[in-house]
């Protein structure tokens, strides 16, 4: 052994454990060294060897699991994470896939237990995690309604608004610095637009007709940094981005006939410069004089005259209700967002070559979307309300198929800003963001959620580290959710989360509202970080850790750090 790790502590522990929440086996052995350095991961002769510096932790019998895999759970019930509930279908969604289940042979997942369902709906609807007042709330209410009720008040919620303003501003590269260049002010305003276009639910035509057709100063008509927000200026950039965002289609794969005729449409946009430091003016250039001839992309030829602007031309065939582009992208990347993969996946890459996994299932949702007048909550209830969305995350097959034709709930690691949202609710910390570059500086209040973050420039090294987009493309897979070694030990030893946990005043005031009764603590600790009781096995290994451990705060502190580096807590499911 090196100098590095001379006069260490020496601790070993091995064991084997069943992960029933993921449906998971898995093999763990720990040897950690305490030391002053940076840790270091090896993996020797199939043992993982953890250098842990700077922060001393004890191994706790449920502490992290790594480099685990995967199974499947087979028929039995999974507790607390599944229920045992006959098949039955709550809506049409559920018909449809189950008919295409059934045409594999594949067996869907149970249904979510409440514990499951309440995390997962307020994570994929608000981005935040549930209180523990509204967990015991939820889980002690009898009303056979309540799943629906308590989608009905999340999509009516802030959370909601501010969540999807995250989503639109990733698609639409809300950015002020480099490549896109839409200054703070600009920025400030195309945000606040589209967080009231969510709030006051316009429907999805009429937000593609303003972004596309608005014109005038993009400071004080925020709907024209649709313009503004591109790489480019020429028709070209213009009419990819226009494309990539409503239509679900990347036009550099089309035929360059194709691309030049969709071209045409924003070919008489022009840009000028003000008075005032980076506005700029988008408007419709005057000096045309002869009528432009286009084609639109289902082949319908179309003579615009001087008189009439292109670009509305356009977004009138876009937004028709026969038009299937339109429906089509909008109701699979609402499907994205929540499942994690498109009917049509990826969702911005369109084409005959890329099916539908379940053609007959993204054919209804278009209908109804178009039915509802292109209501988007309508849509979000409609698949939220599915027994779809609201089964297990335990597969009962191993057919690889199963993903793509829904037959559970996805498993996805939290996203960035979400992530370090739920570390600071459950800590009651903050974060601090500022932005010195460019002028106006930007400093964001402590009381603003990371998923609140107009600016795509404004960041900070633990958004960067867990995958956050740099909101250059507007593609769906610019965000990266996928784990990193990076990711595990800044989870496991970083001082940043360190911090959080040691100086948390919501986890004293746990300790002090517990009276000393470790059992009420456990439970406490476990609503507020999982979202759910713990079961009696969980129950007493913490209670033998509080008892081997006579510091409450010490053993606290510990029983948080265990949980936050479970893949129960980092991860969707």
């Amino acid at each position: 052994m090196s100098a590095l790790y001379e006069n260490l502590q020496y601790i070993s522990v091995t064991q084997r454990l069943s992960d029933w929440r993921f449906g998971l086996t898995i093999k763990m052995a720990f040897l950690s060294y305490f030391c002053y350095h940076d840790i270091v991961l090896e993996n020797h002769e199939r043992n993982l060897y953890w250098k842990f510096g700077t922060m001393r932790r004890s191994i706790i019998s449920f502490a992290v699991a790594v480099f685990c895999s995967v199974c499947f759970a087979g028929s039995a019930i999974v507790n607390p994470f599944e229920v045992d509930s006959q098949y039955s279908a709550y809506n049409e969604i559920d018909n449809l896939v189950m008919a295409a289940l059934k045409k594999k042979k594949i067996i869907p997942a149970n249904l979510c237990s409440d514990h499951v369902f309440i995390r997962r709906v307020y994570l994929d609807v608000t981005g935040a995690l549930p209180s523990p007042q509204q967990v015991r709330k939820f889980l002690a209410s009898t009303d056979g309604a309540k799943r629906a009720n308590l989608i009905d008040s999340l999509l009516d919620s802030q959370g909601f608004a501010g969540y999807y303003s995250l989503k639109w501003c990733d698609l639409l590269r809300v950015k002020a610095e480099f490549p896109i260049n839409l200054w703070p002010n600009a920025v400030q305003a195309y945000h606040r637009w589209v967080r009231s276009a969510i709030e006051e639910n316009i429907p999805y035509d009429q937000f593609a007709r303003e972004l596309l057709t608005s014109s005038g100063s993009n400071f004080r008509v925020p709907q024209v940094n649709f313009y503004r927000a591109m790489q480019g200026h020429d028709k070209s950039s213009i009419a990819s981005v226009a494309a990539l965002t409503f239509m679900g289609v990347r036009l550099e794969k089309w035929p360059s006939n194709k691309r030049s005729e969709m071209e045409a449409f924003f070919s008489r946009i022009a840009f000028k410069n003000t008075a005032e430091w980076k506005e700029e003016i988008v408007y419709l250039n005057p000096a045309a004089t002869d009528s432009l001839k286009a084609i639109f992309p289902d082949g319908k030829t179309v003579l615009i005259t001087p008189d009439k602007d292109p670009r509305k031309v356009f977004a009138n065939w876009l937004t028709g209700s026969q038009n299937q582009w339109f429906a089509r992208n909008g109701v699979n990347r609402i499907w994205a967002w929540l499942f994690g993969r498109g009917v049509i996946h990826q969702p911005d890459d369109i084409r005959p070559d890329n099916p539908a996994s379940n053609p007959e299932l993204l054919a209804f949702l278009e209908k109804e979307f178009v039915k509802a007048k292109y209501d988007t909550r309508h849509i979000f209830k409609l698949i939220l309300n599915s027994r779809t969305y609201q089964q297990s995350s335990i597969k009962q097959t191993d057919n690889p198929k199963a993903e793509a034709l829904f037959a559970y709930y996805p498993v996805r690691r939290l996203d960035a800003e979400v992530l370090i949202d739920a570390l600071c609710s459950i800590t009651g910390s903050s974060e601090r963001y500022s932005s010195a570059i460019p002028e106006p500086f930007s400093f964001i209040p402590k009381v603003n959620r990371s998923v609140e973050l107009a600016d795509g420039s404004t960041t900070s090294q633990f958004l960067e580290m867990f995958g956050r987009p740099a909101r250059d493309t507007g593609l769906f897979s610019e965000r990266n959710n996928k784990p990193t070694d990076t990711q595990r030990l800044h989870m496991l030893n970083s001082t940043h989360v360190q911090k959080k946990i040691e100086n948390s005043a919501k986890i004293k005031k746990y300790i002090k509202a517990s009276k000393k009764n470790h059992s009420k603590l456990i439970k406490l600790i476990y609503s507020s970080v999982l979202s759910r009781f713990p079961t009696r096995e969980e129950v007493a290994i913490a209670l033998k850790y509080y008892q081997d451990n006579k510091k409450i705060n010490e053993a606290t502190n510990d029983l948080v750090w265990a949980l936050i580096n479970t893949k129960e807590f980092l991860y969707r499911h």
